[in-house]
């Protein structure tokens, strides 16, 4: 039988459907692990990636130090990710639907064009401004911003998490774009989540059943599988040929919400902020890949 050759892109592809795969995997072992406190959540999540991370670095022979000038971005790149880990979590574990909070993570590409513009001087063009702006009337569909929500507060939690997130991956690129190695910067990420998180552990840890104990893990295994995942990704294929392929991750959410989580079915204005993110988000995929098209043929 011949030999199938995938192409790198479809490589890609793959490898960022299992990433997205494996997030929603976290977000529902997440729920699963129960009244554990999120602090609790976020360590264990955190220590897993590290020690992967770390024999990754072992394995590949790979120095335990950043390139020189790159340890501010790191330390950056690792508190704006611990404040969206943290904001992830909080909304993940709060709210009624798994699928909401996993949307308002999405929002973090967006927030990476913002970001890029501001602080890496990259040119934001006027129908990305639009999109970013359309992506944002999706997210107050999710939201739902009245005092009557009660879910307001771990939705704004949300939201922030996506925010800080696309901050987070501003750094990732800036890094990237110097030379930077990205499995060190998950190691280092790792590490100083779990410095930071480990003295409320040190002084309030909750005792847990066997199965928060192995819940937990599996948030920590899924984590460090979807962050390698899009990591490999990337080596595979740019991102305007793949990364819309990420929004996947809201629809694996919303099956495993229902059928592992209690039947969660998201609400209507939910599923039309949905809509309107993904949409946005398609349309700046195909915006990106016909700009770098015609630029190639010019």
């Amino acid at each position: 039988m011949a030999k199938v050759e995938l192409s790198n892109r479809t490589k890609g592809i793959i490898c960022i459907l299992l990433s997205a795969l494996s997030f929603s995997g976290m977000s529902s072992f997440i729920n699963l692990s129960g009244d554990v406190p999120v602090f609790q959540k976020v360590f264990f999540r955190n220590l897993v990636a590290f020690f992967i991370a770390a024999a990754m670095l072992l394995k590949n022979h790979e120095k335990f130090l950043p390139k020189k000038g790159m340890i501010k971005y790191h330390l950056l790149r690792s508190s704006a990710g611990l404040i969206g880990v943290f904001g992830n979590f909080y909304a993940t574990t709060k709210m009624a639907s798994t699928a909401d909070a996993a949307i308002l993570n999405k929002m973090s590409p967006f927030f990476t064009l913002i970001f890029s513009a501001i602080f890496l001087k990259e040119k934001v063009k006027p129908r990305q401004a639009i999109a970013i702006g359309i992506a944002f009337i999706g997210a107050m569909f999710v939201i739902k911003p009245t005092m009557g929500n009660s879910e307001l507060f771990p939705s704004l939690c949300g939201f922030v998490g996506g925010l800080c997130a696309g901050a987070a991956y501003t750094c990732v690129r800036h890094m990237g774009n110097k030379g930077e190695n990205g499995r060190f910067t998950v190691f280092f990420f790792s590490l100083f989540s779990c410095v930071v998180t480990a003295p409320y552990l040190i002084f309030d840890f909750h005792p847990m059943t066997k199965m928060q104990w192995f819940y937990l893990i599996m948030v920590g295994l899924c984590a460090a599988g979807g962050q390698f995942g899009i990591t490999a990704a990337y080596t595979f294929a740019p991102s305007r040929e793949i990364s819309v392929y990420d929004y996947s991750n809201v629809i694996f959410t919303a099956i495993s919400g229902y059928f592992f989580l209690g039947g969660q079915v998201p609400d209507l204005w939910s599923f039309v902020g949905y809509f309107i993110i993904c949409a946005m988000a398609v349309w700046m995929f195909v915006y990106n890949n016909r700009e770098y098209n015609l630029k190639k043929q010019g």
